[in-house]
């Protein structure tokens, strides 16, 4: 004989918690605790409640995919030891092989951001356009207005998704110019001359 099937209560903390999976899995971009309340029409307090719920159930060591804190917002991303079996699924094309070229024209955005194509070629000293075109493209840099005056250039900032794959909270984490090293010498310096010379 079939023995009835019995109805699970969850607490109402439990059923946001669910919604805020739902919202997260399906989101593109990391959500920000004001973006899920909005979305789930609900209260801070009690999203941050939620939260803290799933960020339990979804730790590391815990489950194959991770909650975290990251780029001014909260997302999904593998595990540790389900991103290798990840990377083999999925080509991405963020993270396929920047050239040199495009690290550096990426560190000139991060650094001196929001900052125009004349700019980054001056700072390198060869055209910029390509490789601009091709961090747009890839998600890494985006459009922030233009300079002013009659047919300023356009200026590019980095994005939540540069954010995202460097694993950085913001911007203001990204390391010192002075720690960066030796072999970083020659692009440090044009960055720090660039700097001193803009306006604060």
């Amino acid at each position: 004989m079939d023995r009835p099937l019995r109805l699970i209560t969850a607490s109402p903390v439990d059923r946001l918690a669910l919604t805020l999976e739902a919202l997260l899995v399906v989101a593109s971009q990391p959500l920000s605790v004001e973006d899920l309340a909005v979305a789930a029409d609900d209260d801070v307090e009690r999203i941050e409640t939620a939260l803290r719920l799933l960020a339990e159930r979804f730790a590391e060591g815990r489950s194959g995919i991770v909650l975290e804190h990251v780029a001014g917002g909260w997302a999904f991303r593998a595990s540790r030891e389900a991103a290798e079996a990840c990377g083999r699924l999925f080509e991405r094309p963020v993270e396929r092989g920047l050239s040199a070229a495009g690290l550096e024209t990426l560190a000139i955005v991060a650094y001196l951001g929001p900052v125009s194509r004349p700019e980054i070629a001056r700072i390198r000293g060869v055209a910029a356009d390509s490789v601009v075109a091709g961090l747009v493209e890839r998600g890494l840099i985006a459009e922030a207005g233009r300079e002013d005056g009659l047919g300023g250039a356009v200026r590019y900032r980095a994005t939540p998704l540069f954010e995202r794959v460097f694993g950085l909270e913001s911007l203001s984490e990204l390391p010192r110019l002075d720690d960066l090293g030796e072999s970083t010498d020659e692009i440090r310096t044009r960055l720090e001359s660039v700097a001193e010379r803009r306006p604060a």
